[in-house]
């Protein structure tokens, strides 16, 4: 596998990490490529550890030798090193490291959050990431080499397919439609609430109007507006049915097959 190709492979990894972590593209795949060898390291081919984080991870570990660096002078110490399924489980704990810190000082990586490849390779190294004190160095040669500054500048749209962004268009469109239909529902129950009492007291103005009508006859509930009064007694609009004139019961019909004489009941 060549260097172009092992960027190829990872920096998908690594871009789609920097939209959920802030962490910069260009230092994980700068930092994977120092770390593993270009993919080549015996820890990553036989553990899929591509940043050389120490422990136990998701396949266990691997006992390996590895060079520190003590008091400026390299030593041979053999260490245990996290094991992981795949690729992606070691770049997702790479990123949970420098989020997250150490048991100690979870804040330990917090300057190599937010910052341009440059300023985040010369963090990590600041907080001891490693014990190479030519680390910063060496990951920006990486970066200006391989010009890893362009994954940094990938923004989220550019990475979402076709599918998934007419998927969010849809998504906000019936979110937009249901927010809508709700606030038309409160809209349409506070305007019916408040036409069926404003109904109702035009309506009792007007028996109190025809009851007194010049000229009225009182009379029996003749049967064509039996229905008008039936409506008028259910909506509280009529204390005693019978009695009224026959313009009373002619108006009363034409208020209830004008839909008028409803009832606020359930509303």
């Amino acid at each position: 596998m060549t260097n172009s190709e092992f960027i190829a492979r990872i920096a998908s990894f690594a871009v789609a990490d920097m939209q959920r972590t802030r962490i910069a593209a260009s230092l994980t795949i700068a930092q994977a490529a120092l770390e593993s060898g270009w993919g080549t390291s015996g820890l990553t081919q036989k553990a899929n550890n591509l940043f050389g984080i120490k422990g136990s991870g998701p396949a266990g570990s691997l006992a390996l030798p590895t060079t520190e660096y003590r008091n400026g002078q390299a030593v041979q110490v053999t260490a245990q090193f996290r094991s992981y399924h795949n690729w992606g489980e070691s770049i997702a704990d790479h990123s949970a490291l420098i989020t997250g810190g150490v048991s100690w000082n979870p804040k330990l990586y917090s300057k190599a959050i937010g910052v341009d490849g440059k300023t985040a390779a010369r963090e990590i190294a600041a907080a001891g990431y490693a014990t190479d004190p030519g680390y910063a160095s060496k990951l920006i040669q990486i970066m200006d080499s391989y010009n890893l500054y362009q994954y940094d500048e990938l923004k989220e749209d550019e990475e979402m397919s076709a599918e998934d962004k007419q998927k969010i268009a849809a998504l906000e469109t019936e979110l937009r439609e249901l927010k809508e239909l709700l606030a038309g529902l409160s809209v349409s129950r506070d305007t019916l609430k408040a036409g069926v009492q404003e109904q109702g007291q035009a309506i009792k103005g007007v028996t109190e109007r025809l009851a007194v009508i010049e000229g009225r006859t009182v009379m029996n509930v003749p049967a064509w507006a039996e229905p008008a009064v039936q409506a008028a007694s259910a909506a509280g609009l009529l204390d005693t049915p019978s009695g009224g004139s026959y313009d009373f019961y002619r108006m009363l019909t034409v208020l209830n097959r004008a839909g008028l004489l409803v009832t606020s009941k359930g509303v």
